[in-house]
């Protein structure tokens, strides 16, 4: 190949123009033995290439990912949190509920009726009130016939 036409393609290759069979032409062209002087530097260059493009990985890859752990963790998380409500439920004190009932039927019938009758009080003077407002209309229907 032409040491003009390879300085040709460099200058392309740098200004990324060059398509893959013209940059497999330089490769070939530094991998040779006649390379130009003025065109060594770029032999390592192309030579670090050529050895990368080779390299395969070897390590070994997990096959399961950590989230099976944490799917895990909130799992156990989450049962705890349920063990801890249950308890606290379960460890509450009864609070009995002071209804006011009375243990004697004497003492109950007598708490009752002073109860209605405080009610039939109150009940009375409510109706007194009505009275008014039954005059009340009386008086409007005679002035507003």
């Amino acid at each position: 190949m032409e040491l003009k036409q390879i300085e040709n393609l460099l200058e392309r290759y740098f200004d990324a123009d060059t398509s893959i069979a013209e940059e497999k032409e330089l490769k070939a062209y530094f991998a040779g033995a006649d390379v130009a002087p003025h065109l060594q530097h770029y032999r390592s260059m192309f030579g670090y290439y050529a050895q990368e493009a080779t390299q395969q990985f070897d390590k070994a890859v997990p096959l399961k990912p950590g989230k099976q752990y944490v799917a895990w963790l909130s799992v156990a998380a989450s049962v705890v949190v349920m063990l801890g409500v249950v308890t606290f439920m379960y460890n509450q004190p009864e609070q009995q509920q002071d209804l006011g009932t009375y243990s004697d039927p004497e003492t109950a019938f007598r708490e009752t009726q002073k109860a209605l009758n405080m009610l039939s009080e109150n009940v009375n003077t409510g109706m007194g009130s009505l009275e008014y407002l039954n005059e009340y209309e009386k008086s409007k229907q005679t002035i507003f016939k």
